[in-house]
């Protein structure tokens, strides 16, 4: 099955993912919402990126490459966005996006 050559980047995808719908829940509760806004964004995108992917190497998508230089782009904007935030759920988020991405990147490669 092509799933079980690309287990390492689910895992990683599935990581990120998770990290990403902690740091949209907690972005939501901070004081000052409305500054956080571009981080609640784009940890949408990057969350929904990351299973969408997850879920299609799960399946043998014939469209790997593409989807993950898509998905890389996107966990790199989202970890740069919540790299600009000192919340600690921000800076773990940036880590597991930056990860995600550099392991996107290596499929590409």
């Amino acid at each position: 099955m092509s799933h079980e050559n690309h287990q390492s980047l689910i895992n990683t995808l599935h990581e990120c993912m998770v990290a990403c719908n902690h740091c949209y829940d907690a972005c939501l509760k901070e004081d000052d919402v409305k500054m956080m806004v571009d981080c609640i964004r784009m940890d949408r995108e990057c969350a929904d990126m990351c299973s969408f992917l997850e879920q299609a190497l799960g399946r043998g998508t014939p469209f790997t490459a593409e989807l993950a230089k898509a998905c890389a782009d996107i966990c790199e904007a989202c970890g740069n966005e919540c790299k600009k935030h000192d919340h600690d759920h921000c800076q773990k988020c940036a880590e597991a996006c930056f990860k995600c991405a550099d392991a996107c990147k290596s499929l590409v490669a």
